[in-house]
C-alpha cells in the first residue's frame, strides 16, 4: 500500500505517533511531509498553502491512502490540490481545538476551531486517541455551531461522529520494563513529568507537596518535563519551598536517564487540567510507576477508580489535599496498606494495537477500489 502521511504541526507526540505508525507497517510504501511545530496560528492556517505550492509534485503522485494529523488544513489542501480528493483519507486527532482550558486561548481563536472542523468534515474517517478527545471535540463543535448567527446546516456533529473511531497512540515495546519497579521503598519517590505550563496544574502539585511536607512524610520528588521561556511562577516557588525534597528538576535530555528515573520511582502523579490521552503517565506506568491521576479527562478511560483522586477543578488547594490524602492512605502508618498493584497497560503497545489500525486502514483503502 502506498501511503501519504502529513503531519502539519510535528510536535513531539505527533512525531512519536507517526514514527511508531510507520515502523509498525514497514511493508507499506510511505511518503512523509512534516512542518515544524512553531508559529501555531500561522501554521494551522498556512500549512495547506506551504504544501500546495511547495510540494505539489510529491502530492500529486499516485497513492492508495492519505493520512493526516488534525492540524492539517485538509479542506483547503484538497481544494488547492484536486488530486488529493481521489484518496481515501484518515485524519488522526491527537487533540482538538475546542477543549483547551480557556486561558490557553485568549482571545478564543475561532479560526483554528473552524480549520479543525473543516478538516474533520473533509476526512473520510477520523480517529481520536481517546473517547474523551472525541466527545469533547464533538461537544465543542456543537457549541461553536450554536454561536453561529444563521445558516447553520443540520447534522454536522452526527456526520463527524458516524465516521469517528478511537485509536490510542500506542507505546513502543521498550517502555514495558515494569519488573524493575521499586515497590514503595523509603523514602517514597514521586515523579511529575509534564510540560511546564499552567494547563498541567502545577499549583496543585505545590498544594499536594505542601500537605505531605506538613504531615512529616519522608518523600522525594522528580519535577521534570519540557520547559519554556515563560512558565508559571509556581515553579520558582516549588523549587524554593521543596528544594531539599527534589531529586530531579527540569527537562531530562537523555531518554535513558528519563527511563531510569521512571523505573526508580514509586508514583507518577498527574495534576492536569486537560489531557487528551496522557502518554507521559502511560510511559511511567509501563516503566513501573503507580499512577495517581485526577478523576476527569481521558484518565477515566485508562485507569480504574483506585488510581483516581477526587477532582476539584475550581479548587487547587482542595485537590492538593485530596492527592496527599490518597498518598498517605497508601503509604503512611498503620492505616497505610501499601501501593496498589501496577495496572496492566500492555494492551496499549504497538504489537497489540497494530491489528486495530490495520482493520481501519484496510477498510478505508478498499472503499476506493
Amino acid at each position: 500500500m502506498r501511503v501519504l502521511l502529513l503531519s502539519a504541526y510535528d510536535a513531539h507526540s505527533h512525531r512519536r505517533w507517526r514514527e511508531g505508525f510507520m515502523a509498525a507497517f514497514p511493508e507499506w510504501a510511505w511518503t512523509l511531509l512534516t512542518l515544524p511545530p512553531r508559529n501555531f496560528a500561522w501554521r494551522i492556517r498556512g500549512n495547506s498553502l506551504s504544501w500546495a505550492f511547495g510540494e505539489r509534485e510529491l502530492l500529486e503522485r499516485r497513492y492508495d491512502l492519505l493520512v493526516t494529523t488534525s492540524m492539517t488544513d485538509l479542506s483547503t489542501l484538497r481544494g488547492l490540490v484536486p488530486a488529493l480528493t481521489q484518496l481515501p483519507t484518515l485524519v488522526y486527532c491527537h487533540e482538538n481545538q475546542f477543549a483547551y482550558p480557556q486561558g490557553r486561548q485568549q482571545p478564543v481563536r475561532v479560526e483554528s476551531m473552524m480549520v479543525n472542523l473543516y478538516t474533520l468534515l473533509a476526512a473520510d474517517q477520523v480517529a481520536f486517541n481517546s473517547g474523551w478527545n472525541r466527545d469533547s471535540c464533538l461537544d465543542g463543535i456543537q457549541g461553536l455551531l450554536d454561536k453561529m448567527p444563521d445558516a447553520v446546516p443540520p447534522g454536522v456533529v452526527a456526520h463527524i461522529a458516524a465516521k469517528s473511531r478511537v485509536l490510542p497512540v500506542p507505546l513502543e515495546t521498550d517502555w514495558f520494563t515494569a519488573d524493575t519497579r521499586h515497590a514503595g521503598g523509603e523514602p517514597l519517590t514521586i515523579v511529575w513529568n509534564h510540560r511546564w505550563e499552567y494547563d498541567k496544574g502545577p499549583e496543585r502539585l505545590f498544594a499536594a507537596l505542601l500537605r505531605l511536607q506538613q504531615s512529616g512524610m519522608d518523600f522525594r520528588v522528580h519535577v521534570i518535563g519540557q520547559q519554556f521561556r515563560k512558565q508559571p511562577a509556581v515553579f520558582a516557588a516549588l523549587h524554593a519551598r521543596f528544594g531539599t525534597y527534589i531529586d530531579s528538576w527540569g527537562m531530562v535530555q537523555e531518554v535513558a536517564d528519563y527511563r531510569r528515573i521512571l523505573q526508580q520511582s514509586d508514583i507518577v502523579l498527574s495534576t492536569a487540567l486537560h489531557e487528551f490521552q496522557g502518554l507521559a503517565i502511560q510511559e511511567a506506568v509501563a516503566s513501573g510507576c503507580i499512577p495517581l491521576v485526577p478523576d476527569r479527562l481521558s484518565y477515566r478511560e485508562y485507569f480504574a477508580t483506585p488510581y483516581r483522586y477526587p477532582s476539584y477543578i475550581d479548587d487547587a488547594g482542595r485537590e492538593g489535599k485530596a492527592i496527599a490524602a490518597r498518598i498517605m492512605q497508601w503509604c503512611v502508618g498503620a492505616g497505610g496498606h501499601g501501593l496498589p498493584p501496577l495496572p496492566d497497560l500492555s494492551g496499549l503497545s504497538w504489537p497489540r494495537q497494530k491489528p486495530a489500525y490495520a482493520v481501519e486502514l484496510d477498510r478505508l483503502a478498499r472503499s476506493n477500489q
